[in-house]
């Protein structure tokens, strides 16, 4: 039977994205790469929304795709895996960038300001440009990567590990926190942080080893009363201790307080989704189907508000923030809508496999 918690937990963590991005570009924490600050307020106390939302997105992503990965290779084989997750991953992250991402990536380079750089030679600028079209892709290249390392460490295993993890209890998934922040110190990229190989590559194996048995998902559910609220505290406290710093880099995202909230919010989300979350309805299915879309195209019209109508000053910053949420959501649908119809470039954007395309032509 299909899993429909992990499909309401996709949609709804990359609904939380997009929210968490439209706060991102206008932060008042100096963060680059971004417009930031336009309002006139001393202290943006609304900020705080990027401070609950960050620390477990991505955490709880990866484990999901642990999940679906071992529910996926139930079913198919290690070749099938791979032509499967190329298609969908690696040719959205390098050919989609020519094809379309581009667009993302000179949007980027204009707010930072490359463009307009008279020290930036051309060619520089169409390399910066192409680099930044990666963008929330790289959720997509770390996840292809970590899928490509599972195949091998399954040949290796043969399931021993993931038979031992059946039995995985209350005490071992608490414990495993510490394995999370001794991850959390390693593999981090210097200055593209987004890169945290250790702690993401941890959190993935952990979904296909631990959390993909059904046995240690009733567990989080019958523990899910004590997940939550040890989430909101710690939530409360990470919120209270780090406002204003940069919660995305190192030293922050370093600290006990930052994997240990990231980590009990993902167990938090599990075993309330798992408990309350697995159904299935018109809403849901509708959410789940263009979910995929949301996530690749969200960022372009957030930023492109953001680049010609909020950063020249064009319109007040209350409208700044609902315009770019809208073109985040209405953009992200309509260009998925429209480019899940044009052959080569719903494989090489979407990685909608050519397979598919010809059966569609069929009909």
């Amino acid at each position: 039977m299909r899993k429909h918690y992990l499909d309401n937990i996709r949609w709804i963590t990359v609904v939380m994205v997009v929210i968490y991005h439209v706060f991102y570009m206008y932060n008042s924490e100096g963060i680059a790469g971004v417009v930031g600050k336009i309002t006139g307020l001393d202290v943006q106390y609304y900020d705080v929304i990027m401070y609950i939302i960050y620390p477990w997105i991505m955490p709880l992503l990866f484990t999901v795709s642990g999940i679906s990965s071992r529910l996926y290779l139930d079913r198919h084989t290690s070749k099938e895996f791979i032509r499967s997750r190329t298609t969908k991953l690696l040719v959205p992250a390098t050919v989609g960038l020519f094809a379309f991402q581009f667009i993302q990536g000179y949007v980027n380079v204009s707010i930072a300001g490359a463009i307009d750089s008279a020290q930036m030679p051309l060619v520089g600028v169409i390399i910066a440009t192409i680099a930044s079209g990666i963008g929330v892709l790289w959720y997509i290249q770390l996840l292809w990567l970590f899928s490509m390392a599972l195949v091998l460490i399954r040949r290796i295993d043969r399931d021993r590990l993931w038979n031992v993890c059946r039995k995985t209890g209350i005490v071992v998934i608490l414990l495993l926190s510490v394995a999370v922040w001794g991850a959390g110190q390693i593999l981090n990229t210097p200055v593209i942080v987004v890169y945290r190989f250790g702690l993401y590559f941890l959190m993935f194996l952990l979904g296909y080893f631990v959390f993909s048995h059904d046995e240690v998902i009733h567990t989080l559910e019958r523990w899910f009363p004590l997940f939550l609220p040890a989430s909101i505290i710690l939530c409360i406290v990470f919120c209270r201790t780090f406002f204003g710093y940069n919660y995305a880099d190192n030293p922050v995202y370093k600290t006990p307080l930052f994997l240990g909230y990231g980590y009990f919010a993902s167990l938090a989300m599990l075993g309330g989704m798992a408990r309350f979350g697995d159904f299935s309805n018109r809403f849901t299915e509708w959410m789940s189907k263009r979910n995929y879309g949301l996530y690749i195209f969200h960022y372009l019209g957030i930023s492109s508000v953001a680049l010609y109508l909020a950063k020249p000053g064009l319109i007040p910053p209350v409208a700044a923030y609902l315009l770019s949420a809208v073109a985040g959501f209405a953009g992200a649908y309509l260009l998925n809508a429209v480019i899940s119809r044009i052959p080569f470039w719903r494989w090489a954007v979407l990685g909608i496999s050519r397979r598919k395309e010809r059966k569609d032509a069929q009909r």
